[in-house]
């Protein structure tokens, strides 16, 4: 079973993300950068649904972290945000996001989303 881990700041975010996939993945949660730190040290995931605005380590922080390490810059990131800019997106595209969505978002969009983005990396794997 696929592995997806959601970090947001946000509880109700969180529980809405483990509600739409808790059928299809193994859905791990972090409410900081540094917990979902401490969750990729322990499981391996096959994809991560980012929050960008988070209080002490924001996800940039984080992403920039991640994409530093070996065992993580090839684990897939979707940025769930707020608000997005064209300099935002500029700044995830050149750290390897691989796709944005604004909050408040539509559960099927991001269902879409991640399936979309698993295949590919499954095809690629190939």
């Amino acid at each position: 079973m696929k592995k997806i881990l959601a970090i947001d700041d946000e509880q109700d975010i969180l529980n809405l993300i483990n509600d739409i996939f808790k059928n299809d993945f193994e859905v791990y949660t972090a409410k900081s950068a540094r917990e979902a730190l401490m969750v990729l040290d322990k499981n391996p995931i096959d994809l991560i649904i980012l929050d960008i605005m988070m209080p002490q380590m924001d996800g940039w922080d984080f992403l920039w972290i991640m994409k530093g390490s070996e065992n993580f810059r090839e684990i897939p990131v979707i940025v769930l945000t707020a608000r997005v800019d064209a300099e935002d997106k500029l700044i995830g595209l050149r750290e390897g996001v691989k796709d944005y969505i604004v909050k408040p978002f539509l559960p099927d969009e991001l269902v879409k989303r991640v399936n979309d983005i698993l295949r590919k990396e499954e095809k690629s794997e190939k």
